[in-house]
């Protein structure tokens, strides 16, 4: 069987390609249909207003936003031990790398402040932790139906 390609250097916003924003650790097939590449057109749109507000206020000029994760097939999903349900099934969600505590910390303020002033909402806001003691930032944003979640994990 073929498997399906995507042309990796395509824009999404003016700093997310569409092969960042689809990477993966496992060997399994990834590709996104045209709804999970507008929801992460929609996605990359917050991150691109994180990115700068980041810069604007801690950066050291032009520091660029690091996604570990975001759309998810199935089959990868299932490999990484996500949730059936997640939010990166649907282009809808990212991981984000950060640098400790303090600066996950910032990241959420700044998106909840995007959140509040632009009156828009998101669906996840969440502060995450793995075992060995990593933090990252997972944010995920709907079409529709947002919940506004937001925890410490």
């Amino acid at each position: 069987m073929e498997q399906a390609t995507i042309n990796k250097q395509a824009k999404l916003s003016e700093h997310f390609t569409l092969g960042e924003m689809t990477k993966t650790s496992v060997r399994a097939e990834n590709v996104p249909g045209e709804k999970e590449v507008e929801n992460l057109r929609r996605l990359c749109r917050w991150l691109e207003r994180l990115r700068r507000r980041w810069n604007e206020r801690y950066g050291e000029g032009d520091e660029p936003l690091i996604v570990n994760s975001a759309y998810r097939s199935a089959e990868v999903n299932r490999l990484v031990g996500g949730v059936p349900t997640s939010n990166h099934l649907t282009g809808c969600a990212a991981d984000i790398r950060v640098c400790g505590l303090e600066q996950l910390i910032r990241y959420a303020t700044i998106l909840l402040d995007i959140s509040d002033e632009s009156k828009e909402d998101f669906d996840e806001l969440l502060l995450e932790r793995n075992k060995a003691g990593r933090y990252w930032l997972h944010f995920a944003v709907r079409p529709s139906g947002n919940r506004r979640k937001v925890r410490m994990m």
